[in-house]
């Protein structure tokens, strides 16, 4: 489809369908992705996986892998991408992804969003298996992905458009409660003034700010983010955890974060898991006690310190044990 069909396709309220399938196919608009926020799980009936009752006063849990694996292709050109996983995690935690490259951390992020499914086990998240109905999910990318032709204003509202109840209500609203709903959070992430503005006209580190505000305006029950600060400059990284951590002390969110930044996990979350390299396994999934909110400050104190090696440790070993098999 050109650039013009797309653009016309996305302003008459096909927008949904657009960008699910721009998303599961990476399929470029103008040179960028159309990745900004997924609204398309599925959900069936309740499993017995999810019948069993919760003890007083534990929080539901958000998702759930049992025994999942993942294969892609088929036959001798058959990649197994993730070993048989089982993860728990808790309504409002965050819990960040951390091992080397292609250890199935981003599979396991589309998982959960319904973008692939296992090739066994099972899925579980909000309490349905993940395949028929719609939830709703707030997803970041490396790439902000802004629409070009829209300011940052609109662009941070195109979740309204999509997502019910908003949907309905959007031609009424969206110049009045849903574009003070935007301005808001522009301000809480310290863009305040700049929703007239275009993408072009922001640094990478403001879009990325918009980018965490496009993600939370239609208050999703879970936020995906897979290396949302992976390209940007050391500072700004930082200065955006600070702003991530805000974000979800006040929304609490259920955040799965998937990063290669070990400072960055134990700034952020409240559980890390290790994975091993592929066929991805989770080798060690342990809290993080710091108390918050956290500073950057914290992360050159000796028990942070102490944490950042003992993850690279795993990683390390890890990686060790994947080229001797290799070998």
């Amino acid at each position: 489809m050109q650039f013009g069909a797309r653009a016309a396709q996305i302003e008459s309220g096909d927008l949904a369908q657009v960008l699910a399938r721009s998303l599961n196919s990476r399929a470029p608009i103008s040179g960028i992705w159309l990745a900004c926020t997924l609204t398309v799980m599925r959900m069936q009936p309740k499993t017995q996986l999810d019948r069993q009752p919760r003890p007083e006063g534990a929080a539901a849990t958000a998702i759930e892998l049992s025994e999942v694996s993942v294969t892609f292709g088929r036959g001798d050109r058959a990649v197994p991408a993730l070993s048989k996983t089982t993860l728990k995690i808790a309504d409002g935690e965050f819990v960040a992804l951390v091992g080397p490259s292609g250890c199935g951390k981003s599979t396991i992020l589309r998982l959960v969003s319904g973008l692939v499914r296992p090739t066994s086990g099972v899925v579980i998240v909000g309490g349905r298996e993940v395949a028929a109905r719609a939830m709703r999910v707030g997803m970041a990318f490396q790439n902000p992905t802004m629409l070009p032709w829209m300011t940052i204003e609109r662009n941070i509202m195109l979740p309204l458009k999509i997502v019910e109840p908003f949907r309905s209500n959007f031609r009424r609203l969206r110049k009045t409660e849903f574009r003070d709903k935007a301005n808001a959070l522009l301000e809480q992430v310290g863009l305040k003034g700049f929703g007239s503005r275009y993408p072009w006209q922001l640094s990478g580190g403001m879009l990325q700010r918009a980018n965490l505000c496009r993600a939370l305006i239609h208050e999703p029950r879970m936020l995906l983010l897979d290396e949302p600060f992976g390209a940007l400059d050391q500072f700004t990284r930082e200065e955006l955890w600070a702003i991530l951590q805000t974000l979800w002390m006040t929304h609490k969110p259920t955040v799965l974060l998937v990063t290669h930044d070990l400072r960055e996990a134990g700034f952020l979350a409240s559980r890390i898991c290790v994975m091993s390299a592929r066929p991805g396994r989770i080798l060690d999934d342990s809290r993080v006690g710091f108390a918050r909110p956290r500073t950057v400050a914290m992360t050159f104190e000796p028990d942070f310190v102490a944490l950042n090696q003992k993850l690279r440790a795993f990683i390390e070993d890890a990686r060790s044990a994947a080229e001797q098999g290799a070998g």
